[in-house]
């Protein structure tokens, strides 16, 4: 958002510097869609485990993918300025990669609304992430969590956004 030629300005501080939450009531309303990414590094024998099924906490995979969708749905109780969404789709893919090695967390979600659904493909591919962290902690606590970033954004008035389009994957 731009003002009166003085370059982008924050959208959740108003004119006095003070947080808030954006008026969205006159938007239009529109199919709109995020995808984010993250990864869990872990050692070889870490994820061997986890595809394996014999983790002790059980599907490590299978909780991760439900607390990810948990998460999206309860993404305006955790970000204090995100508007409360009916979301229409949550998807979270959760791919071993044995280049990390580790896991490839992809989270989706899709809304029809006044505003954007990134922050909620964001949260939900972090706490996919923490979950397998969490569930696999005991047989490996150097795990790390990384490269959780936005891959593309679609609708509303700011219109399609890859990482490919300009995106620095370091912000």
């Amino acid at each position: 958002m731009s003002g009166s030629g003085e370059g982008p300005k924050l959208t959740h501080i108003d004119a006095a510097g003070a947080a808030h939450m954006v008026d969205v009531s006159e938007k239009a309303v529109t199919s709109r869609i995020a995808v984010a990414e993250g990864t869990v590094t872990m050692r070889p024998e870490t994820l061997e485990l986890i595809v394996s099924g014999n983790a002790k906490k059980g599907d490590v995979i299978a909780t991760a993918r439900i607390a990810g969708i948990m998460a999206a749905k309860k993404t305006h109780e955790l970000i204090p300025l995100c508007h409360p969404l009916a979301l229409s789709k949550v998807t979270i893919d959760i791919e071993p990669d044995s280049t990390l090695p580790g896991l490839r967390v992809t989270a989706t979600t899709k809304v029809s609304g006044q505003t954007g659904v990134e922050m909620e493909a964001l949260t939900a591919c972090s706490v996919a992430c923490l979950t397998v962290y969490d569930m696999a902690k005991a047989v490996d606590r150097g795990m790390v969590i990384g490269g959780v970033r936005l891959l593309e954004k679609a609708g509303g008035k700011s219109g399609h956004w890859t990482i490919a389009d300009g995106g620095t994957g370091g912000t």
